[in-house]
């Protein structure tokens, strides 16, 4: 397998981390979903920074976000499959 350009940690995770410098929108992304080893193939659609989020699908505004398995927060925005999901779209409950 080559190397991935996107980890996802849990199989009802939302979003997965870019895991490659410089990912350019257009991409056809290699993603692994760590839990079982299992691959899937998306295209980003944006260029997303190296430790960042991306969409695995469509997200719609106050839907909550799922990363390591968990709720990480809600998106304030309509985040489109293969988005950076960052500060932007993606709020903490917290407060």
């Amino acid at each position: 397998m080559k190397a991935p350009h996107l980890l996802v940690h849990d199989k009802k995770d939302s979003v997965g981390v870019v895991v490659v410098e410089d990912l350019k929108a257009g991409t056809d992304m290699l993603c692994v979903v760590t839990a079982d080893n299992s691959s899937f193939r998306m295209k980003s659609l944006m260029d997303v920074p190296i430790g960042h989020k991306i969409a695995l699908g469509d997200i719609k505004k106050g839907d909550t976000v799922w990363k390591y398995g968990h709720d990480i927060g809600k998106a304030v925005a309509n985040i489109k499959q293969g988005e950076h999901v960052h500060v932007q779209n993606l709020k903490t409950k917290r407060w």
